[in-house]
């Protein structure tokens, strides 16, 4: 990966960005349940969807969540989803996407990230951990809660 970049997702990248094709059994850990419960809850206003691109090719998708004022306190400066083409994964596309997220988490003040998962032999916990998330607790439908401090 020579040249990547984060880019608003929008008219032009929607297409791609939902057309990723992820490594087989991934797509079952996309949307862990505590984020399908709160979904509705979401102001649109506070989400933050960026496609990755290496050149012009789109290879990433990730979607985070800022809010000060949410009720609790791991839906603040939420990483909410993040997908990357199954031919660029293992290749720094997540890494590059992870920390530029946590560059904006920092720039609007927050001291942590946070990111919900499910444990399975496919799911992404391996990849949160490597890039410095550490798990903190347990959401209540048996989901891990990891936090990156900034």
């Amino acid at each position: 990966m020579a040249d990547l970049t984060l880019e608003e997702l929008g008219a032009s990248t929607v297409s791609a960005a939902n057309s990723l094709t992820l490594k087989p059994g991934q797509e079952a850990y996309l949307a862990p349940e505590t984020y399908q419960h709160l979904e509705q809850t979401l102001d649109p206003a506070n989400s933050w969807p960026r496609v990755i691109r290496d050149g012009d090719e789109v290879v990433g998708y990730i979607m985070g969540n800022f809010d000060e004022d949410a009720p609790e306190d791991f839906l603040r400066a939420a990483l909410w989803r993040i997908d990357v083409s199954a031919a660029a994964q293992g290749r720094g596309v997540g890494r590059f996407a992870v920390k530029a997220f946590a560059d904006e988490a920092r720039a609007r003040g927050f001291e942590h990230a946070t990111v919900v998962w499910a444990s399975g032999e496919q799911g992404p916990e391996k990849f949160f951990i490597s890039v410095g998330f550490e798990v903190v607790g347990e959401t209540p439908y048996g989901e891990k809660l990891g936090a990156l401090k900034l």
